[in-house]
């Protein structure tokens, strides 16, 4: 065995109970005071330099080599989901409604075990090392909070790394792509204004819910028919909301759902698209749209020699795992922000449970994952961190 995934199962205890502790304590994106004042006390503990309070509740710790070299972000985000859990376990949340349901506290659970093992070879690190403890990933602009903090400044990082835990697949399997791995994530709001009136006289209005049903129909055509078949995109409407009572065609409806683009011609071109779909039907039926579109995340693209570095750092902790480097995700994920100003790898460890009918998705109620992941992440994160600043310091 890798003599850091030997360590890492050594501290597989302090990884479980951290992870555990922090899944009974679920706290929301920018409200991560308990989980960030655990980070702290530990990476102090351990002798990193700590900065708290970047991007409101975001941590982060700072460990020098020996020697001067080029620096390495290390990124793990916080925040937990408004979701009620219903898993039964008996560290399950005990805070209503609030649940850690994407994985996240294995995430910072792995984090402080990859600053116990960087901490164990600082004598022979050549550079910085930036651990990122960040809050509100869950579409709340934690990354670019912490970016507007200055977490990329003094020193400015030359790679970034982060993972995610991946339920989809059992422990022992890996998704580490070159190029576009996530989606980016837009959200559009529409509001469709017509003639309302009585339910028995249609002939006297123009029914804006008779549009919205339409457009959500023709947006399926943006994908079916100016997407190439090679490329990937996802719209889909998930609220539509219209009406005060059986017998009134209402003045206004409003549509809100999601896009999911990997390429940028591409992003613009659904967009195009989407806009004269829902104009050119609601006009057909005589009726407005007002079009609103939120950019939330650009795609994650990770480096092609980040990525070749990361492999190899698998397969060195693990000769046996499986590697998947074409995995892609339309989920969406801020660490992009991060891999926009620093080349990086942002990958997946697989976390499902061992039996199939217990493993349950992301941000599912009874969501929780299998536990061994969390030995073979670090290990996997912390051979990643060194081999890039070997690898950096050899360019410099």
């Amino acid at each position: 065995m890798h003599p850091i995934l030997a360590r890492a199962q050594e501290l597989k205890d302090s990884t479980v109970g951290w992870r555990r502790d922090l899944h009974k304590h679920p706290e929301l994106g920018f409200q991560e005071v308990r989980t960030a004042a655990m980070v702290a006390s530990e990476l102090q503990r351990l002798g990193y330099r700590v900065q708290q309070g970047v991007g409101k509740t975001g941590v982060v710790g700072t460990l020098k080599g020996k020697k001067p070299g080029p620096c390495i972000l290390l990124r793990f985000d916080m925040d937990a989901l408004p979701i009620q859990e219903d898993t039964g376990a008996e560290y399950a949340s005990i805070t209503s409604g609030v649940m850690h349901a994407c994985g996240h506290d294995g995430h910072v659970a792995v984090g402080l075990t990859v600053a116990n093992l960087l901490v164990e070879q600082v004598d022979s690190i050549q550079g910085t090392i930036k651990l990122v403890f960040q809050p509100a990933e869950e579409g709340l602009g934690g990354a670019a909070a912490m970016i507007n903090d200055g977490v990329l400044q003094n020193p400015r990082p030359n790679a970034a790394l982060g993972l995610h835990l991946w339920n989809g697949e059992p422990v022992g399997w890996a998704a580490i792509t070159a190029g576009p791995f996530m989606a980016s994530a837009d959200i559009f709001n529409v509001k469709i204004s017509g003639k309302g009136g009585h339910g028995a006289l249609p002939q006297n209005t123009a029914d804006p819910l008779l549009a919205g049903a339409m457009v959500v129909n023709a947006l399926q055509s943006v994908v079916s028919r100016n997407v190439s078949p090679l490329q990937s995109a996802v719209i889909s409407v998930t609220q539509f909301q219209g009406g005060t009572s059986f017998n009134i065609i209402p003045d206004e409806v409003a549509l809100s759902g999601t896009v999911r683009t990997f390429e940028t011609e591409l992003h613009e071109l659904v967009l195009q698209r989407m806009r004269a779909v829902i104009e050119g039907v609601s006009a057909s039926l005589g009726c407005q749209a007002k079009i609103e579109v939120i950019e939330l995340t650009p795609a994650v693209v990770n480096a092609v020699e980040v990525v070749e570095a990361v492999q190899m750092a698998a397969f060195s902790i693990e000769p046996g795992i499986v590697l998947d480097s074409t995995h892609r995700s339309t989920a969406s994920e801020d660490m992009s922000l991060f891999l926009q100003a620093v080349p990086g790898c942002f990958f997946f460890v697989g976390s499902g449970q061992k039996d199939p009918a217990k493993r349950f998705g992301h941000h599912h109620p009874k969501f929780d994952i299998d536990e061994d992941a969390l030995p073979l992440a670090a290990a996997i994160m912390t051979q990643a961190a060194l081999s890039m600043l070997e690898k950096l310091t050899g360019e410099q």
